[in-house]
């Protein structure tokens, strides 16, 4: 029994013993090959095993990221989760590159070598892509704080439009005459922008109108609320008013003021209601008179010559 007992542990032992040497040994020396860049205390060393650290480190990296932006996103909206998605987007990459380091500094890595031998390549990026981190920065702002919502109406720059998309560093907008305007984000943050929607859909539009002096002001005022009354756009509530503004130098000057929902068709809705002002003016007798001059001509005596 002792030598059954004896041959089992020594049998238990070769195998250790090849496990040891062979087996592991073998993966060992697979694991360490590689090349080295450098010499001495400065030197980089990459193996086969640090490669597969780093695709181990990858894949538990994004594994706990997805289950992360999972847990964050599970009761979001639809839009908010597309803005938070792209937020995510830019934190994944920064920790990436921590794992990346944090990886090759516990595989006994000097990363001080590399961080110092990258620091003038990260400030002339940094300089260069500086207005991209601007707008990377911007588009953080606006998702975080939601001062700008996809179907906002915007005005930037002398040009009014409706935005349809916000990425992570620009956003885009169609302008009344159906032209794409691409807004690097920064804008939003360094420039006035006017955001006709941003707290309700309604806004408050006007007509300057100029009629003759002379004029039945109290007609003007009632004709103008006619018409305005009468148009499909113009919210009934708040309820349209005019203004007599001013005396003009050649026209009695009246604002006719009107709230709308859809104010992209600011225009379009305009023309139409100065079209129907025009016809009932004329219907009326209501003079729209356009600046006049007197010019007085004086005639000198003719010049004799001596």
């Amino acid at each position: 029994m002792a030598q059954i007992f004896l041959m089992i542990q020594e049998g238990t032992e070769k195998i250790k013993d090849i496990i040891e040497d062979d087996v592991w040994g073998t993966i060992k020396k697979f694991l360490e090959l590689g090349y080295q860049f450098g010499e001495g205390e400065k030197s980089i060393h990459i193996t086969v095993g640090l490669l597969l650290l780093l695709t181990i480190a990858f894949l538990l990296t994004s594994t706990v990221l997805q289950g992360i932006r999972r847990f964050f996103t599970r009761n979001m909206e639809t839009d908010d989760k597309l803005k938070f998605i792209s937020i995510f987007k830019f934190i994944k990459y920064l920790v990436y590159v921590v794992v990346i380091l944090f990886t090759m500094s516990a595989a006994g890595i000097n990363i001080t070598i590399l961080i110092t031998a990258s620091a003038a390549l990260f400030v002339g990026l940094g300089l260069a892509l500086q207005e991209i981190f601007q707008d990377i920065i911007g588009g953080i702002f606006i998702i975080v704080d939601k001062s700008l919502r996809v179907g906002d109406i915007i005005e930037i720059d002398n040009k009014v439009g409706k935005v349809f998309e916000i990425k992570l560093r620009t956003t885009r907008a169609v302008t009344r005459d159906d032209k794409v305007i691409i807004i690097p984000n920064h804008k939003f943050i360094s420039d006035i922008v006017y955001n006709y929607t941003q707290n309700h859909k309604t806004t408050r539009e006007s007509i300057q109108i100029g009629v003759a002096y002379g004029s039945d002001v109290e007609l003007v005022t009632r004709l103008l609320l006619e018409v305005i009354k009468s148009h499909r756009n113009v919210l009934k509530s708040p309820k349209p008013f005019v203004i007599f503004e001013d005396f003009g130098d050649s026209a009695l000057i009246f604002v006719l003021n009107f709230y709308i929902t859809d104010s992209f068709s600011v225009p379009r809705i305009k023309s139409e209601l100065r079209y129907k002002i025009d016809a009932e003016f004329r219907k009326h007798k209501v003079t729209i008179p356009f600046p006049q001059r007197d010019v007085h001509i004086y005639q000198q005596g003719t010049l004799r010559n001596e």
